[in-house]
């Protein structure tokens, strides 16, 4: 009977080592993921020493894009007739916006705070995603708060700035 105790304790023990590295990985994968896509915009934004600052005036929107002209800020940037802005919230017909430029010469990213939080809203929503992961596969409650209510504060200000 002892040998049927200990290979109990053992196949438990290695159970909920499994299911640490699994939920773990999966919490991390989530976290990646959410880097991964803000910093698409995010490098453009915070990264700003040599690229091509100004300012869009938006003159229309589409479904995904609006378009506007571009006037320089930062030496040796050209003006342009018309760049490309991403169509969301954070974006309307009418008003003025400080853009970043990309390389290449027409596609534009909203610069300052709110460009800066808003490229980050991904990160937000890894960070909440992975704290149900981390509170219910790793039993880790604490860590999933400061993660949780990291990732709202940040979408929160996103769209309080924004």
């Amino acid at each position: 009977m002892p040998s049927a105790v200990s290979s109990s304790r053992g196949s438990s023990a290695a159970l909920r080592f499994g299911r640490f590295a699994v939920m773990g990985t999966v919490a991390v994968l989530i976290l990646i993921a959410g880097v991964w896509a803000s910093w698409g915009t995010a490098q453009y934004v915070m990264l700003t020493k040599g690229r091509e600052q100004g300012a869009v005036a938006v003159t229309s929107c589409g479904e995904r894009t609006c378009t506007g002209a571009y006037t320089p800020v930062s030496p040796g940037s050209q003006p342009r007739a018309e760049v490309v802005l991403e169509n969301n919230a954070a974006v309307a017909k009418g008003r003025t916006y400080t853009v970043v430029m990309k390389p290449g010469g027409v596609v534009a990213v909203r610069s300052g705070p709110a460009g800066i939080l808003y490229a980050w809203v991904p990160l937000g929503g890894a960070l909440m995603l992975a704290s149900v992961v981390v509170a219910g596969g790793l039993l880790r409650t604490r860590p999933a708060w400061v993660m949780g209510l990291s990732g709202l504060a940040l979408v929160t200000a996103a769209f309080l700035v924004v």
